[in-house]
């Protein structure tokens, strides 16, 4: 049986047997794959700490008739590791991986996801922004990639030239007096900014964002991402959005 080599992002497991573990990668050449790990559970197994989620390895596999091997796993970067010791980044990285894991298709190589969810993990598990952030910008961009770019400032519907403040799932982002249904949010105008930011990567606003208007962009996000799904990410109800700075203020 033939063999092949690619690099991969874990995106979830689950158990095969006595020892085995049914092993879901997002790799960078051949897209989504479902990979057998033998003996991976054992406590001697090889490469069983490699196949964790949010890992980056470089497998090699030979191909089975349903499901192909794991004969080799070598890490790349362990950010599974980092990201388990916070359960902010530990939950915000797994709506990562569940989002990924939704938005890709079997053996359907795509490599823009690929790059954006290792950009993204990186980030998470080196700091440089804070988690909620990168969590709603890997969320705006994945969707973009998907086809499913939404509107922060002009028309989704008519493209009448912004900035528009009411903000409609179905439509597509803002939208104009003259297009915007019935039922449509009205979020503050720096909360669309701040999506925006994410939406181009423009992390010098982003990061200058204040707590209120993460926390109603990342409801919309949430919201948009679900929209297109079609049904929740689980994980995203985990995840920890109060601002770990704030101070409680007494009743």
């Amino acid at each position: 049986m033939p063999l092949y080599r690619d690099e991969g992002i874990v995106l979830r497991t689950q158990k095969l047997g006595e020892a085995d573990r049914i092993v879901t990668l997002l790799t960078r050449g051949l897209g989504k794959v479902r990979v057998v790990g033998k003996g991976v559970r054992r406590t001697k197994s090889r490469f069983g700490a490699r196949l964790e989620p949010a890992m980056m390895v470089d497998l090699q596999c030979y191909e089975g008739r349903s499901l192909d091997t794991v004969t080799q796993a070598e890490t790349l970067a362990s950010w599974g590791d980092v990201l388990a010791r916070d359960y902010t980044t530990y939950t915000s990285a797994a709506a990562m991986l569940e989002t990924a894991d939704r938005l890709t298709e079997e053996r359907e190589p795509n490599l823009q996801q690929y790059l954006l969810l290792q950009g993204a993990l990186r980030s998470m598990a080196e700091g440089v922004h804070d988690p909620g952030l990168v969590l709603d910008a890997y969320l705006l961009r994945a969707l973009a990639i998907a086809g499913w770019a939404p509107s922060f400032h002009d028309c989704a519907r008519c493209g009448a030239v912004g900035p528009h403040r009411a903000f409609n799932l179905a439509a597509g982002g803002t939208v104009c007096p003259v297009c915007r249904p019935p039922g449509s949010a009205a979020p503050a105008p720096q909360t669309l900014a701040l999506l925006a930011a994410l939406l181009a990567g423009d992390w010098v606003v982003a990061d200058a964002s204040e707590t209120r208007h993460r926390r109603e962009g990342s409801t919309l996000a949430s919201a948009f991402l679900q929209w297109h799904l079609e049904r929740g990410v689980r994980s995203l109800r985990l995840v920890d959005r109060r601002d770990s700075s704030a101070t409680a203020t007494p009743a």
